[in-house]
């Protein structure tokens, strides 16, 4: 009774600080806080490329909306590019090929035109996509590797532990606290650092998709609408809802021929007015 007595007494006695988190680290002495700071090097930085990386796609997509509301409406190539930010994605895809079409008719041994602008606008869109994946790598190494640094401070840990039960000759509490409290402490650290950046490399690469995507269809449309001199056009709807009692406004007619107004998206189901009957 004596003996747990006295037991008890000297555990009150000890500081409740020594198990602390900072205690644990001061005890792995310098391998525990090198380690510590690289988990929070590869912490900062995974958050540092996720966030920066959502707005440079959040603006990418934002420009893809502008694309699909007015971009088509423009009379010209040259006229619609300077309706985009200049650093924007679409722009410089727009601006590539402008430059590809100048520079085809410069051609000592021309190859075909068609061949000329598709190899032009995917070396584009192909630079477009280096510069989302740019960071990514990043957020898989430290997604892959923060595991094994926090394993590495476990290891140390527990031989710290180990070698202080063999100098004591006794394997209590108060003996192996320390060092297994900071064995732990790294393994939950590495744990933490690795699951954000798994998450985030997988969610930035499913958007990456989505932005490739739709900068896919859109190289896709201005293929053919240079290489139809602007005859080709995708079939996008304007959305402004018509006021009550509008009339449509007719198309023009040319040669037996119903077309829209220049400058203006013409859609596959468009409705021809009926002045069409008129024709002679």
């Amino acid at each position: 009774m004596t003996s747990v007595t006295l037991m008890a007494a000297a555990a009150a006695a000890q500081p409740a600080q020594m198990y602390g988190f900072w205690e644990a680290l001061h005890q792995g002495g310098v391998v525990a806080y090198a380690t510590f700071i690289i988990l929070v090097l590869m912490s900062v930085g995974s958050f540092y490329i996720l966030f920066t990386k959502l707005f440079e796609q959040q603006k990418i997509i934002n420009q893809g909306k502008m694309i699909r509301s007015s971009f088509w409406n423009a009379p010209n190539l040259r006229e619609a590019s300077k309706k985009l930010d200049e650093r924007s994605a679409y722009r410089a895809i727009v601006d590539d090929a402008l430059v590809a079409q100048e520079q085809h008719g410069k051609l000592s041994n021309p190859i075909d035109q068609h061949d000329w602008m598709a190899n032009s606008l995917a070396r584009s869109q192909g630079s477009i996509n280096a510069r989302l994946n740019e960071g990514l790598a990043f957020l898989a190494t430290v997604g892959s590797t923060a595991p094994f640094v926090g394993l590495f401070g476990t290891v140390v840990g527990i031989y710290r532990a180990l070698i202080k039960i063999a100098a004591a000759g006794d394997a209590s509490i108060s003996i192996v606290a320390g060092p297994v409290g900071e064995a732990l402490i790294m393994t939950a650290i590495g744990l933490v650092v690795a699951v954000p950046a798994v998450l985030a490399y997988n969610w930035l690469q499913r958007r990456n998709k989505s932005i490739m995507e739709d900068l896919g269809a859109f190289t896709n449309d201005l293929h053919g609408f240079l290489m139809s001199e602007g005859k080709v056009k995708p079939a996008f709807v304007n959305a402004a809802p018509a006021g009550k009692g509008a009339a449509p406004q007719p198309a023009k007619v040319a040669g037996g021929t119903a077309t829209a107004p220049s400058g203006s998206v013409t859609g596959t189901n468009a409705t021809v007015s009926s002045t069409t009957n008129n024709v002679r």
